[in-house]
């Protein structure tokens, strides 16, 4: 491990809290070291109070702030007397040392201090960093865990057993530092849990984090081999059966999960191992991962229905054997050994999903290293223990912010012609609601418009069936099923009556109209039967009910869409998957009416641009967006009893009434 201090970028940090932020900052850069939020820092200061009095400050990490991306008002000042007089008492409940220290405050907008504000407090050292350094967890983790670390680093360190964070490992730390003198001390391991560092200056304390976790990579190093390298396998690809275990695992949570599936070489590798059932569930690197991880994978073999229902079963059992008054969380794993397939994360949002693959990449890396190092493998704190921080009042409190979720948070939507128009409509809509959003379109635009609302873009040919294959299966690969589908590509094929309608017209209409919805839905419906609250919308036309002359290649390819709208409900009710059609009218703020084209028209029809905008009964002007809330709304669960039905976005037009 190399340190990155870079003395210029150092001197664009100013104090104390500006190299606290920029050492911070180093740590969270590398995960090796620290995961999404884990970890914490802090310095020691003295500043004015609001009276001008002089106070000694302890500046730490804030809660839900991260150290890769943490700024100065990412930490809180806390009264150093306050946290030391703490420190002091026998006894302190999590809420009251939360509330008191949030009452030492000197600011009262900072965010909450750290749970480990007080241990960070009794080191006297002006720096301190806290990290959950994998080499070091490894050496921690297994049956000669202690010895090894005396091994490494001698009288160096002060060793702590492993204690539940907060007050309790508060006082264990103060308690081993009182018998020592803590300024000959480089750090502190806490046995299966991390390491700190503390110096008075701020590059030394940094730079002997990355000495210490050094030494515990040669040591691991040296232990495993030359030879030692992580096992690599080449997937075996099932893509059905993703879909159905993002199913199951959706259903056992009670709401959609993106489910993201790693088949890189190692990753298949470590999923093919024989002992891998045995080894994956011994538990995390460090218990406060069981926060977003829960203690154990689920292991999948050939079954994936009876793998999950048993680990379903067996957290029911674990809840029942250690709670004490608590209410059970939802029994679904959070991720997924899929023997010789890979490794599944799952995550009710794509942040989640992604945070928990990063999380299960490093622990089951890091096992293996365990494995392959030390005799009796990797040891995790037991079942108990992990309990206790996954059931952690503090903890859970931190998850359960943020209210009620989006309408189609987790969701999974393919919107085709979507790079513009009623299709990027219908795309941002959804996204807007949650959803995961994958454009598919001809256009080269389609990329950078599904960039602008977070999704994803796809060049592709809707006619050419090894595109629709190709692209379909992409979605599944990266995000595990789908749910919504919005077939809304289209062409508008040039006016003609039937006399002297050419074939290459009617064909192309067809082709595009009405044949390559026909094909996507070919190669959707089989994820779609596995989706959450599975839902098809296909964008038709006014002219169904209300057609014009000359409009024939056009008017008949889009009826011929709603009677496959028909047939489609009829087969797939029993699946669960609705199938409905839109049918929008005068969308005038798309590509193809310029402001030319409008005035054109309105004139044809003895009226200002204005007046033929909002020529409908309601006399109100259509737009995209108001197509696109729409298809949203129809396929969101307020439309949950509703398929086979023709929804009009008009206005209300008369011939069609």
């Amino acid at each position: 491990m190399k340190s990155l201090w870079s003395p210029s970028e150092a001197k664009k940090f100013k104090g104390d809290v500006g190299k606290r932020v920029y050492t911070s900052r180093l740590l969270g850069q590398n995960p090796e070291l620290v995961l999404h939020g884990g970890g914490n820092t802090s310095v020691k200061t003295t500043e004015k109070d609001f009276f001008g009095d002089k106070v000694d400050v302890l500046h730490v990490k804030g809660s839900g702030w991260d150290l890769e991306t943490i700024e100065a008002e990412g930490f809180a000042p806390v009264r150093m007397d306050a946290l030391l007089k703490m420190a002091e008492l026998d006894t302190l409940s999590d809420p009251e040392m939360v509330k008191q220290q949030r009452a030492a405050m000197l600011e009262p907008n900072a965010p909450n201090p750290s749970i480990e504000a007080i241990l960070h407090a009794v080191i006297p050292q002006k720096f301190v960093d806290h990290t959950h350094a994998n080499a070091v967890v490894a050496l921690t983790n297994h049956k000669n865990g202690r010895k090894a670390v005396e091994d490494v680093y001698g009288d160096r360190i002060a060793v702590i057993p492993y204690v539940m964070p907060g007050f309790d490992l508060a006082k264990a730390v103060k308690k081993a530092l009182d018998k020592v003198d803590p300024f000959a001390l480089d750090g502190l391991i806490l046995m299966n849990h991390g390491i700190f560092t503390m110096h008075d200056d701020a590059k030394t304390s940094y730079e002997l984090m990355i000495q210490l976790v050094t030494e515990a990579e040669i040591y691991l190093s040296t232990r495993l081999g030359k030879t030692f390298s992580f096992p690599k396998a080449k997937a075996k690809e099932d893509l059905p059966g993703l879909s159905e275990i993002r199913k199951q695992v959706s259903d056992l949570r009670g709401v959609p999960v993106i489910a993201s599936l790693d088949q890189s070489p190692e990753a298949v590798g470590y999923a093919a191992r024989e002992d891998v059932a045995k080894i994956s569930t011994r538990g995390p690197l460090t218990p406060d991962h069981t926060i977003r991880t829960k203690r154990v994978p689920v292991v999948i073999g050939k079954d994936s229905e009876k793998a999950i229902t048993k680990y379903a079963a067996d957290y029911a059992k674990y809840f029942d054997k250690y709670n004490d008054g608590e209410t059970m969380l939802a029994p679904d794993p959070r991720w997924a050994v899929w023997q010789d397939r890979g490794v599944i994360s799952f995550g009710a949002t794509e942040r989640e999903a992604g945070v928990i693959r990063d999380i299960a990449t490093n622990t089951w890396k890091t096992i293996q290293q365990a494995e392959g190092a030390f005799e009796g493998g990797w040891k995790a704190l037991p079942a108990g223990k992990l309990f206790e921080i996954e059931y952690w009042e503090l903890e859970q409190a931190k998850l359960k912010k943020g209210g009620s979720a989006p309408a189609h948070q987790g969701k999974i939507a393919i919107v085709t012609g979507s790079a513009a128009g009623i299709g990027f409509a219908c795309a941002e809509s959804l996204a807007e609601q949650g959803a995961k959003v994958i454009g598919i379109d001809l256009s080269p635009d389609i990329e950078e418009q599904m960039a602008k609302i977070g999704g994803i873009g796809i060049v592709a040919n809707l006619t050419d069936d090894k595109k629709v294959v190709e692209s379909v299966e992409r979605v599944v690969r990266e995000f595990g099923g789908i749910d919504i589908l919005v077939s809304n590509a289209g062409i508008f094929t040039a006016g003609a009556y039937l006399e002297n309608l050419e074939q290459q017209n009617w064909d192309k209409s067809m082709a595009v109209n009405l044949t390559s919805h026909q094909k996507l839905l070919k190669y959707t419906i089989p994820f779609l039967k596995n989706g959450i609250d599975p839902a098809i919308v296909l964008v038709g036309s006014r002219n169904v009910n209300a057609p014009g002359a000359g409009a024939a290649s056009y008017s008949c390819a889009k009826a011929g869409l709603t009677q496959l709208c028909r047939v489609a409900s009829l087969e797939l009710a029993p699946f669960g998957v609705r199938c409905n059609i839109i049918h929008p009218d005068a969308v005038f703020d798309t590509k193809l009416w310029t402001p030319e084209n409008l005035q054109r028209s309105a004139e044809r029809y003895n009226m200002t641009v204005e007046e033929y905008k909002t020529r409908n009964l309601l006399k109100t002007e259509i737009k995209s967006k108001d197509v696109g809330n729409m298809v949203a709304a129809m396929a969101s669960p307020l439309f949950g009893k509703t398929t086979g039905a023709q929804v009009p976005v008009d206005g209300g037009n008369d011939r069609v009434i």
